[in-house]
């Protein structure tokens, strides 16, 4: 795609050009995903019961699980797609293998970044803001293309909405009320 390409350009273009811009793309490509993880488990500590905590655990990790670990392996499994260093033979700021499309990360990330938004805009702005600040740094550090990003947007987008399907179809009233509550409150973790 030369949409792909010329972006993918753009972004990993500045890349080796300086220590510090270099330092700051590996940390995010690499790190901030640990420092996401933290910022979870606050949210999930904040003014909550033993019950709000475990229905909002069930509720990322069903959405995460749904996203990184099913809809990203099968697609990877019938679309190969060569990561850019493969495909334009360079060495990447960061060791990667296998198929890139769609972004692992991007479908974990922003799975877990929209269930958040879901059950709180304020929390949940700042996690979108940082999945995708760790998308455009695993562009930069030349692991993934943009439409790998996009391919898990996409992924982690639409694993919240089947979620959320399951959820209100299929199990009973009164389980996941406070998901429910909060995403109509707004206003818990504030």
């Amino acid at each position: 795609m030369p949409f792909d390409l010329s972006l993918f350009n753009l972004t990993h273009g500045a890349a080796g050009k300086s220590g510090l811009l270099d330092f700051f793309g590996v940390f995010f490509a690499n790190n901030l995903p640990y420092i996401l993880i933290i910022a979870v488990i606050v949210f999930l500590f904040k003014k909550r019961s033993m019950k709000e905590r475990t229905s909002l655990f069930v509720f990322f990790s069903l959405t995460v699980l749904l996203s990184r670990g099913f809809f990203t392996e099968v697609i990877r499994f019938f679309y190969t797609h060569p990561r850019p260093f493969d495909a334009l033979g360079f060495t990447p700021l960061i060791p990667e293998s296998g198929n890139s499309f769609p972004s692992g990360h991007a479908a974990f990330f922003f799975a877990l970044a929209a269930a958040i938004w879901y059950c709180n805009r304020k929390w949940g702005w700042w996690f979108l803001g940082l999945a995708l600040l760790n998308g455009v740094a695993r562009i930069f550090v030349g692991v993934h293309w943009p439409s790998d990003i996009l391919g898990g947007i996409v992924v982690g987008f639409v694993s919240l909405w089947i979620v959320l399907k399951l959820i209100k179809e299929y199990l009973p009233s009164g389980i996941f009320d406070r998901v429910e509550n909060e995403a109509t409150e707004d206003t818990i973790g504030e």
